[in-house]
């Protein structure tokens, strides 16, 4: 594939510097423990970069009377995500003092919040000016010049921080409490690299989007540690390894048409390969053989040195190598109960699609609506279930039978009154949210009506989605499967009568009441249902987390 340099030489001097970038940031992360950290405010950036370009569309029509150009775009995207850094570190703080949760609970509540809300204003705002995947992944063979020149401020900045100050942060870094002790506040420290790294994200984000950026940051660094000796060789080694898989990367992704911003990241994970194979396909001629041949390579070589770590691991602990044909047995079950649970709620959803789509096509499309701020919640509320699961999870494995009531009965209140809050949000918004999605006030009426019955559920849900996490967390993996299939036998038979009534009985021409009809079946009938089940096997049942 023949490209043109002229084509490459801006998306090349960037992957450079940001390559650059990456490692020095990530070395410093590494050092301070931030690498979690640094993943959750990734995923957090995607909001900001979708608010900032939405205003600076909407400013210059408004104020310039045209559309906003590339540049301006740009920059508006790292403002805004360099300042929805700010209340995500915030909100981590905050959580993160909250009695029960951890750090890196907070950090993946943050994480997962943040995704789901840059997913919810990409879709209340399309189409933008900007496509998703622009955010998402980014595109680093359509950057601009405004790009370059914001990753390159970022990087001498950078280089200035660690002229300045290197000392004190790798003396904060490999020593906290000593730091403490000297006499040093580390308060301006923790300042400095929480802003390089918002910076360094956010400067990431045109070019591999705010999904790829934690590949640059985390792993140069990690690779390179362990060969280094002191702050200096990590950082310096970092850098030069971070810009040699950018380039490699950028290389790879245009000559074999695939996406460049991911396969940079894929390098940054496996910079072996990347090498490997350009070293087998160009120099050597090999073309796609070579590439085939450099994988197989750096895949065994990769299998091999994971192996010794296992064997030197084993040894050390006197754990025996041979593999237990009933420990390979008993994971394959423990899994298996929760793909039944996947299947039966995926068969739950398609059957409450099937019968939507019965009623009309006005129908169908309210329903979308609904589904998108109904699951744009589920998303929010997940983030509570997924740090209930890693607490349970973790009270479960100390066998803390007495400190899991307390903690199950303040999760249920968090995820219920949050549950509540989304639902009075919803409902209170329900005669403008569809005008957000639509004009058509065909699709309009159906869907406020659908969307306030599904607000009032909205605290049951957010139970349910606790409730699941903390059944996962412990391992309930059989009981889930069961209920999800009683559940799912409940709410099938109801979903048949609602089709049948609205193609040939009483709710036939009746849209809006079919519609809303399906919502509160889904609420009260399968949303309920699940939650009776789940708190049986949290409280009440035979085999239940803890009594009463």
């Amino acid at each position: 594939m023949s490209v043109s340099w002229s084509v490459v030489a801006l998306p090349l001097v960037e992957v450079v510097l940001m390559g650059a970038l990456a490692g020095i940031v990530g070395a410093l992360a590494l050092v301070h423990r931030r690498i979690f950290f640094t993943e959750s405010l990734t995923h957090s950036t995607f909001p900001g970069a979708v608010a900032g370009v939405v205003v600076a569309a909407a400013l210059s029509r408004s104020l310039a009377g045209q559309r906003a150009d590339y540049d301006l775009l740009t920059a508006a995207l790292f403002v805004g995500a360099v300042l929805m850094c700010l209340p995500m570190i915030a909100l981590m703080r905050w959580l993160s003092t909250i009695p029960g949760l951890t750090s890196q609970s907070a950090a993946g509540i943050v994480l997962t919040f943040g995704f789901a809300l840059g997913y919810f204003l990409a879709k209340w705002f399309a189409p933008l000016p900007l496509k998703v995947d622009g955010f998402l992944t980014g595109s680093v063979l359509n950057i601009g010049t405004a790009d370059v020149a914001v990753t390159a401020a970022v990087l001498v900045g950078a280089l200035a921080v660690l002229a300045v100050a290197g000392r004190f942060l790798a003396f904060h870094g490999f020593d906290p409490v000593g730091y403490r002790a000297a006499g040093l506040r580390p308060g301006p420290v923790e300042a400095v690299l929480m802003i390089l790294i918002c910076l360094t994200i956010a400067a990431l984000v045109p070019a591999v989007g705010t999904i790829l950026p934690i590949a640059l940051v985390a792993a140069p660094a990690a690779a390179i540690a362990p060969w280094c000796s002191s702050m200096r060789s990590l950082v310096v080694g970092s850098a030069l390894l971070g810009a040699a898989t950018g380039v490699a990367g950028m290389w790879l992704g245009v000559a074999l048409g695939l996406s460049v911003g991911g396969v940079i990241a894929a390098t940054a994970g496996a910079a072996f390969n990347a090498c490997a194979n350009w070293a087998l396909m160009y120099p050597l001629g090999m073309g796609v053989a070579g590439s085939g041949l450099g994988t197989a390579l750096t895949q065994t070589l990769m299998a091999a040195f994971l192996v010794a770590v296992v064997v030197r691991g084993a040894r050390r602990e006197r754990v025996p190598l041979r593999p237990s044909t009933s420990g390979v047995l008993a994971t394959a079950l423990d899994g298996a109960p929760l793909l039944v649970r996947t299947i039966a709620l995926r068969a739950a959803l398609l059957a409450t699609l099937a019968t939507v789509t019965a009623i009309g096509t006005q129908a169908l499309a309210a329903h979308q609506i609904v589904w998108t701020l109904w699951t744009f919640a589920a998303y929010v509320l997940d983030a509570l279930a997924i740090a209930a699961q890693a607490l349970v999870g973790f009270a479960e494995g100390r066998g803390d039978r007495g400190g899991m009531a307390p903690l199950l009965r303040t999760l249920a209140r968090w995820g219920t009154a949050f549950g509540a809050l989304v639902g009075v949000v919803l409902g209170a918004a329900s005669p403008w949210l569809p005008a957000l999605f639509t004009a058509d006030p065909a699709v309009r009426g159906p869907a406020s009506w659908a969307i306030v019955v599904g607000a009032l559920f909205q605290p049951l849900a957010g139970l349910v989605f606790l409730l699941d996490g903390i059944l996962i967390g412990a391992g309930r993996g059989r009981f889930l499967a069961a209920a999800s299939l009683v559940n799912l036998a409940l709410y099938a038979p109801l979903l048949w009568l609602i089709a049948r009534s609205s193609s040939t009985g009483a709710l036939a021409g009746s849209p809006t009441a079919a519609l809303a009809l399906v919502w509160a079946a889904y609420g009260a009938v399968y949303t309920g249902a699940r939650a009776v089940t789940n708190a049986w096997g949290t409280w009440f049942g035979r085999a239940a987390l803890v009594r009463g």
